[in-house]
Parts: C-alpha cells; sequence; structure tokens
C-alpha cells in the first residue's frame, strides 16, 4: 500500500492507523534515511497502544526502549548496531516474541538475523515536509476499516 504524508502530523496519524491493526507478537521494520520520519510513524504506532507520544523518542544510544502496555510496546534503533555480534549483546531476543510489539529503525543493519514475517515501512522524502510512505505485510482491506 502507497500513502502520501505531507506534514509530520501526518505521518503520525498513520503510524497510528498503522498501530491500530498490530497484535502481539508482531514486529514492523521501519526504512528510511536519516530524518525520513521513522520516530514519528512509532510515536503514532506507540500512541494506538495508550503510550503518550510525548514519552516517545529515538532509542539511538539505548538501542531499546520498553513501555509498559497492553501487550508490551518495544522501540529498537539498529543503527549503532554492526552485525551479529552486536545485536546479540544489545538483549533484542528478549524483545521480540508472542506477548510484544516491536518496532525497529535501521532493521537493515541486521535483516539477516530479525523475522521475515514483519510489517514492512519503507519512508522516503519527497519534499521539504512530504513523504512517500509504503507499508507491505498488512491487508489492504484492514488498512480501511481502521479510524486513524
Amino acid at each position: 500500500m502507497k500513502l502520501l504524508s505531507r506534514s509530520p502530523a501526518e505521518t503520525e496519524a498513520i503510524g497510528y492507523k498503522l498501530g491500530r491493526s498490530l497484535r502481539a507478537g508482531m514486529m514492523v521494520k521501519l526504512y528510511g534515511e536519516l530524518g525520513a520520519g521513522k520516530t514519528t510513524m512509532t510515536k503514532g504506532i506507540a500512541r494506538a497502544f495508550g503510550i503518550n507520544q510525548d514519552d516517545v523518542i529515538s532509542p539511538s544510544f539505548t538501542i531499546i526502549t520498553e513501555y509498559r502496555s497492553t501487550p508490551r510496546f518495544y522501540h529498537l534503533d539498529l543503527y549503532r548496531i554492526a552485525g551479529s555480534r552486536d545485536l546479540e549483546s544489545t538483549g533484542i531476543w528478549d524483545c521480540i516474541g508472542e506477548d510484544s510489539v516491536t518496532v525497529v529503525e535501521w532493521p537493515e543493519h541486521a535483516e539477516d538475523e530479525l523475522p521475515k514475517d514483519a510489517v514492512t515501512v519503507r519512508i522516503s522524502h519527497q519534499d521539504l515536509d512530504e513523504r512517500a510512505i509504503e507499508i507491505e505485510g498488512i491487508d489492504e482491506k484492514d488498512w480501511h476499516n481502521l479510524q486513524a
């Protein structure tokens, strides 16, 4: 599914709608260059789980942020990961499971180790505030029935 966001608020709203379609055990892989809107998208996804979007920041230095929600919500940033050995030391495997939803920024840094059945989101700059957003791995029919 291809969408267009014309502002950070629209990107966050698309994230919220995506979050409403997620269930425990699911992972979202967020692809995009620096400043594309991956963390903004994550704020929307987190809001769907009752997490205050102001509490969501990129875990660039901590790598993993856990939020208490039902299901448990994890936000990972793999930008600083350089291979499977680095990944193993993060504790990532404790974040992936049937009782949690996991959002991963920069999944390309550990592509071979991450589950293949994740929802994939690709965000790319079109203009100063405009973003092209492509979402794969969810049923488009369900998407249109969700309220933003």
